[in-house]
């Protein structure tokens, strides 16, 4: 009998960063993915500049502007497993952390953790949407703030 593989979850990083817990990340990521009923079977998130993401915003979904993240769902029709690739720009990040008030970590969490529920079928669009999704990644946070204090 063929024994069931661990989904993976990596990070790769084009930029520089001070990102602490990276393991417990990985952890609560595979985690959404449990919770929301979703199969994962591989995710690779890349940390990234601005300048880099900005051309594959241009590149692959034709907009113009600088953006905190991407999401590409590469599953396979009917398998019903997730694989999927997160590009994430660290300076975006940077800004927004500025921006929202908090700590590059906290924002960096939120990021990372709303690339895995936009695989796990949640959208941003509406205010509606944006709402529900501000919700998960809250509660994500908050499981994963949890974990650090045990």
């Amino acid at each position: 009998m063929q024994k069931k593989q661990s989904p993976l979850v990596q990070f790769h990083f084009l930029e520089k960063a001070s990102f602490t817990n990276r393991t417990l990340a990985k952890e609560v990521v595979k985690e959404i993915f449990r919770k929301e009923k979703r199969r994962l079977a591989q995710l690779t998130y890349i940390f990234c500049s601005d300048e880099y993401l900005l051309e594959i915003n241009k590149q692959y979904l034709q907009h113009n502007y600088y953006t905190d993240i991407i999401t590409f769902d590469l599953s396979s029709e009917g398998v019903g497993e997730v694989t999927g690739e997160v590009y994430i720009s660290m300076d975006r990040v940077r800004d927004n952390a500025r921006t929202y008030q908090v700590s590059f970590q906290k924002e960096l969490l939120r990021v990372i953790f709303h690339g895995a529920l936009h695989l796990c079928g949640y959208k941003d669009k509406s205010e509606r949407e944006e709402k529900e999704m501000r919700k998960a990644e809250d509660k994500y946070l908050r499981l994963f703030l949890s974990k650090v204090k045990q």
